[in-house]
């Protein structure tokens, strides 16, 4: 009917009857029109196959209709991308889009690309940390709303939203009590860690809670399968009684599974295996299949580019962190019906 050029709101506005005002409301979704009159717009628009003019819309509304995903460290693109399709299914929703840049954890190189982004006219921007140490603000310089995810930052008053790694481990300790088990043993990653070091402290104060204590010294170290193997096979020597192994990573509790059945033990008949992350090429690759803490890392991404769009429209939003429990995926490394 109209060749290769696109219709335009003036044809579906002559087609449903109505003033081309009127016909902008009924497809923006604006003002309070009678349901009867948005509907045979819409209906109108639907048989012309309209589609509106996003650029149009932003510039009617002073918006870029996009939003910057600054990443801080490229180490931490497997937990980044699942917090960008949680943040992405809340822009979806806005009709925003997003444009992506990657710091590659260069403090200089992070600096300019948000000033860059800045100059791109985007309407706010969500910066990916690293949950091994803090992300250097950039709130005050690019002068532009901004929420920052998964890790801390260098200023207290931003926006932060973070998984609750305390939190965590306390449901872990709580399930290996559950099941029975009391002499529990940890292998983490690098003590400089605020995500390690706030695992061994919810293990140790739910311990103690019950009365308990760590029956070997933690060990830390790399997240890396071969040392986790010789740590595990230094913690199995060193309290042969332990009946629970919790770990840092799902890549650590991988190798401690095979270190413990390689010292004749069942899994978890005589001792119990966690992991942390949840992540599927180990979580679900050994035999049996890790218990482990997944951070519902999309959850994560949409709670904050939401807090983004308040403050993208002039909402007070308190600076802090906001942190969010995970969810405990029990599996058979602990619990012997599922084994």
């Amino acid at each position: 009917m109209h060749g290769a050029r696109p219709p335009t709101l003036t044809e579906v506005a002559r087609l449903a009857g109505v003033s081309l005002t009127t016909a902008s409301k009924a497809i923006n979704g604006r003002d309070r029109i009678a349901e009867a009159t948005r509907r045979r717009v819409l209906r109108a628009a639907k048989q012309l196959s309209y589609t509106p003019n996003l650029v149009a819309k932003s510039l009617a509304r002073g918006q870029s209709s996009i939003i910057g995903v600054l990443l801080w460290d490229p180490t931490v693109h497997r937990f980044a991308m699942p917090i960008v399709v949680g943040a992405q299914s809340v822009l979806e929703e806005r009709e925003f889009s997003a444009i992506i840049a990657d710091a590659r954890g260069d403090a200089g190189r992070f600096a300019d690309l948000a000033i860059m982004l800045r100059q791109r006219n985007v309407d706010g921007l969500l910066v990916v940390g690293d949950m091994q140490g803090p992300t250097p603000s950039i709130t005050a310089s690019v002068r532009i709303p901004c929420v920052y995810v998964y890790g801390p930052t260098t200023n207290s008053r931003d926006v932060v939203h973070l998984v609750d790694d305390f939190a965590g481990a306390v449901a872990i300790v709580d399930h290996l009590l559950d099941q029975g088990r009391s002499r529990v043993a940890h292998i983490t990653g690098p003590q400089h860690s605020p995500a390690v070091q706030q695992r061994v402290l919810g293990i140790s104060r739910r311990l103690g809670q019950h009365g308990l204590r760590l029956v070997a010294p933690i060990r830390y170290g790399t997240w890396s399968q071969r040392w986790a193997r010789q740590a595990a096979s230094e913690v199995l020597a060193e309290a042969p009684e332990l009946d629970a192994i919790a770990c840092g990573s799902d890549q650590i509790a991988a190798a401690v599974l095979e270190a413990v059945v390689a010292s004749g033990r069942r899994v978890p008949d005589d001792v119990a295996v966690t992991g942390y992350d949840n992540w599927p090429v180990f979580a679900l690759e050994t035999d049996p299949a890790l218990t482990t803490l997944d951070m519902d890392l999309e959850h994560l991404g949409a709670s904050a580019v939401s807090d983004l769009f308040a403050l993208m429209g002039g909402a007070r939003v308190g600076g802090g962190v906001r942190h969010h429990p995970g969810t405990l995926v029990v599996r058979g490394s602990t619990d012997r019906r599922r084994a």
